[in-house]
């Protein structure tokens, strides 16, 4: 079985539950707690993510909320007091590669290009329309006037599914971390 070398930050708990339950999966309290009054924006995104990665990698069907992953050293987050960083060998299996730029545009409401040629004509289409702010085909009610568009910006989110070929522009999901996939783990306190 491949192995893919990854590394994610934690809050400390994450090692108590790993401990505890024999594997840390995020839920939903986790992101409400981190995301406060956005909550709901960012669940409606990873449940989106899940839902299509699901076509890609085995997910267990009880878990909906992707855990972010580094994988390269560089993509790292830095320390921060209260959190813990786990390098991890994960199952090729059960990871996801996603371009990280694209996943911006989707996380955005917008358009995911296919190339700078595709984004200009995109443009170029929405000013033709007179929309000056493309996110309000997903997010607004602009949606509801140009409906063809606003399909044509969510058929454009499976790209991020086609990862770049730099490794360090792309990130990984999985869905639980293992402890048996645990290769060092550093605290910061």
């Amino acid at each position: 079985m491949e192995k893919i070398r990854a590394w994610t930050r934690q809050a400390l708990s994450v090692l108590e539950e790993l401990e505890h339950s024999g594997r840390y999966v995020v839920k939903e309290e986790y992101v409400r707690l981190k995301n406060g009054d956005i909550s709901d924006y960012f669940l409606k995104h990873y449940r989106w993510l899940t839902s299509r990665c699901r076509s890609f990698v085995d997910i267990p069907p009880e878990l909906d909320l992707p855990i972010w992953l580094a994988l390269t050293e560089d993509q790292r987050l830095s320390p921060a007091p209260g959190t813990v960083s786990l390098t991890l060998d994960v199952p090729r299996e059960k990871l996801m590669i996603v371009d990280y730029e694209r996943w911006g545009y989707q996380l955005n409401d917008m358009y995911v290009p296919a190339s700078p040629e595709d984004e200009k004509a995109h443009n170029d289409e929405l000013r033709r329309y007179g929309i000056g702010n493309e996110v309000e085909l997903v997010s607004g009610t602009a949606g509801n006037f140009y409906p063809f568009l606003k399909q044509k910006v969510i058929r454009s989110w499976d790209r991020i599914f086609t990862p770049s070929p730099v490794m360090s522009e792309n990130v990984g999901c999985i869905w639980e971390i293992r402890p048996e996939w645990i290769v060092d783990i550093e605290k910061y306190e």
